[in-house]
C-alpha cells in the first residue's frame, strides 16, 4: 500500500540526500570519473538484487541518479525507503 504524503515527508528526514519526486523518491552522487561511479552502481546491484527491489538507474558519466517506487504498488513504500538507506549505507562505506 503506498505511503501517504506525509509519511514520506516524515521519512525522508531519515534519508538524506532523497527528495520525492512524483511518485518516486530520487538521489543524485557524483563520482570523480566514470569507473568509480560504475563501481557504485554495481555495488547497488549486487544489494538491490538481494533485497529483490530494484531502483531506475540513469548513468551521466560521473553523476548516478536512482529513482525508487514501487511499480506493483502505485506508489512509494517501505520498501522503498529501506532500499533508500541500503543505497544510503553503501555510499557511506566507501
Amino acid at each position: 500500500m503506498p505511503l501517504t504524503d506525509p509519511e514520506v515527508q516524515t521519512a525522508l528526514k531519515d534519508l538524506p540526500g532523497w527528495k520525492h519526486s512524483g511518485k518516486a523518491i530520487e538521489r543524485s552522487f557524483k563520482f570523480p570519473d566514470f569507473l568509480a561511479a560504475m563501481a557504485f552502481v554495481n555495488r547497488i546491484a549486487e544489494a538491490a538484487e538481494k533485497a529483490n527491489h530494484h531502483p531506475d538507474i540513469a548513468i551521466h558519466y560521473n553523476q548516478v541518479t536512482f529513482s525508487l517506487w514501487s511499480h506493483d504498488s502505485g506508489g512509494l513504500t517501505k520498501r522503498d525507503l529501506k532500499m533508500a538507506g541500503i543505497i544510503n549505507e553503501i555510499e557511506g562505506s566507501k
